[in-house]
């Protein structure tokens, strides 16, 4: 069993309200510090105080999303973001300006401090006292999309599924069976269109406002600063895109064409995405959520025992919600419990190859969350999305060559490592679609919706619209995007897939060349947490960060090699 680290500074039993928080907030706020020792003991009580309030806010947004049904969970997680958060954030501002007014700042170590005080200076930067009641409302308006889309199902052969469950239909050998499945999923997403469009609307607006308080021309560039995006520009964004559609988009449709001949069609539509063309059945890795987590252990054992003690350690402490249900939000995730030292893994299994890899990806952050327990502040731990998500996608494909304790024999196992290396390159158009996307909406503030579906297909086409035949069906195809979850809450958090992507690639080539070694770089890389620049954490794994032209066509070269191997 694990437990919460031991409190120096709050007590262990403290309820988390506001008038339990605020005494330490102040004391904080008002304790002289008069030597460089002082101030980091003042840091490490900041540190333990806002690791308790996170874990907090993290077990209510847990169970918030395991039961989207449930209006006391739903009133729980709105009261810490109406009555906890905004109060903390005047507070953690003043904090912020004694830091950096403190006569002992430039005595601490620069090499271990440079990146978190980089990090205060920025937030100092962008804080506005009337961005916080704002803040506060998308808080609570961005958790609506999942309340939405938590309860859509559909009826197939007279029993309801989730959307999640329907799509396993879109693997069916029967193409009268995809086609009705897709049709009833799509025609269920539609039915909340304009609801999501008008949720959309509203976030938007309150958006731009926050960056207009802020003191920017619009929320994109609001965004690059208040993500920390130090090491690279839209500018470098906008670079990807093109790199993206340049080299691997034609890799991408000469795999499209190979599955229409395959499946002997004229022209591939959208219910003909999913089906393994050598006309076998679907990819069943597992038949149920126990054994998806069991299996993934053995797994993660084999490819090391550190790996594989990480999840046994999350399933003996109840650390997993991995089941598709009515009533549960859409998705998955690795929620990090900052206290506790651990994380948890929520996703939608429906028992499909796809469940495999979301998996192995969420293990990759847990084990991230568990390299990082121990480092010293709690804001060493907080890595920026290309950090986080190297550690996720790289598992995906560090892990294959232990799969085969999903599939019993040879051909299944080709045949999921042929859809692996097929869905890596396919993630890097959608990464460069939905990115491109968000830079349009958000430098277009005042774009009404009929504009916004023209941006979508005028971007979503030249990246090969998912290589599929969209004209019977034009309105399914202009609200794709309405399925994409960051979009609604977590605005341009997208593209660090798509570095991260390149990154998992190079180090999955590392490891396939020196496992052992390959293996050590990634785990060094993992334990930096974010003390280090992305660069540098790219670099103590052994690969670069860089998404030129250049570097996305040497690394689609392998995976092409690698598939040609398959």
């Amino acid at each position: 069993m694990i437990h919460k680290k031991t409190r120096t500074y709050i007590p262990a039993d403290i309820e988390i309200k506001w008038e339990n928080l605020e005494p330490f907030f102040k004391e904080l706020r008002d304790r002289p510090i008069n030597s460089v020792e002082e101030l980091e003991k003042w840091l490490h009580n900041r540190s333990e105080l806002e690791a308790a309030v996170e874990e907090d806010f993290a077990w209510r947004y847990i169970r918030m999303t395991c039961d989207t049904t449930s209006e006391e969970l739903l009133q729980s997680f709105q009261y810490f973001a109406t009555e906890i958060e905004p109060q903390i954030a005047p507070y953690s501002n003043e904090l912020n300006k004694k830091l950096v007014a403190s006569e002992w700042m430039d005595k601490l170590d620069n090499q271990k401090y440079f990146i978190y005080l980089r990090g205060i200076k920025k937030a100092l930067e962008l804080f506005r006292e009337e961005n916080i009641a704002i803040q506060t409302e998308i808080q609570v308006e961005q958790q609506k999309y999942q309340s939405i889309t938590g309860s859509m199902s559909v009826h197939i052969d007279n029993k309801e599924f989730t959307l999640e469950q329907a799509s396993v239909f879109l693997k069916d050998t029967n193409r009268s069976k995809r086609q009705e499945v897709w049709e009833k999923i799509t025609a269920r997403r539609l039915q909340d269109k304009v609801q999501l469009n008008e949720l959309f609307d509203l976030l938007r607006g309150l958006r731009h406002k926050v960056a207009l308080n802020a003191g920017f021309e619009n929320f994109r560039d609001y965004m690059f600063q208040a993500l920390g995006r130090f090491d690279y520009t839209p500018q470098d964004c906008y670079a990807f895109h093109e790199a993206i559609e340049k080299e691997i988009v034609p890799i991408l449709r000469q795999q499209a064409e190979k599955r229409r001949e395959a499946l002997q069609l004229d022209a591939l539509k959208p219910w003909d995405m999913d089906v393994d063309i050598s006309g076998k059945p679907a990819l069943k890795p597992f038949n149920s959520g126990t054994e998806l987590i069991d299996k993934s252990i053995q797994c993660f054992t084999n490819i090391s025992t550190y790996l594989g003690e990480r999840l046994e350690i999350m399933k003996e402490n109840s650390l997993f919600d991995v089941e598709s249900r009515k009533g549960k939000a859409p998705g998955g995730y690795n929620y990090p419990l900052s206290e506790t030292g651990a994380p948890f893994i929520f996703m939608n299994s429906a028992n499909t190859f796809r469940d495999l890899t979301t998996m192995v990806h969420e293990g990759g952050h847990a084990v991230h969350t568990f390299l990082t327990a121990d480092l010293e502040l709690n804001d060493f731990k907080h890595c920026p999305s290309e950090v986080a998500e190297l550690a996720s996608m790289s598992m995906e494909l560090v892990s294959m060559d232990n799969w085969d304790v999903y599939f019993d024999n040879e051909e299944d196992l080709k045949r999921a490592k042929r859809d692996q290396l097929v869905d890596v390159l396919k993630t890097l158009p959608w990464v460069a679609v939905v990115d491109q996307f968000q830079h349009w909406i958000y430098t277009n503030p005042g774009h009404i919706d009929a504009e916004r579906t023209a941006a979508w297909i005028q971007i979503y086409e030249p990246f090969g619209a998912g290589f599929a035949d969209w004209s019977e069906h034009p309105e399914a195809e202009a609200n794709l995007w309405q399925k994409q979850l960051h979009i609604f809450e977590v605005p341009f958090y997208y593209i660090e897939y798509g570095m991260a992507q390149l990154g998992a690639i190079a180090v999955w080539k590392n490891y396939k060349e020196n496992p052992q070694k390959g293996l050590q770089q990634y785990l060094d890389a993992l334990k930096l947490g974010y003390t280090k620049t992305i660069k540098e954490i790219y670099e103590t794994a052994g690969i670069k960060f860089d998404f030129s032209a250049a570097y996305v066509k040497e690394l689609a070269a392998f995976v092409k090699s690698e598939l040609e191997k398959l």
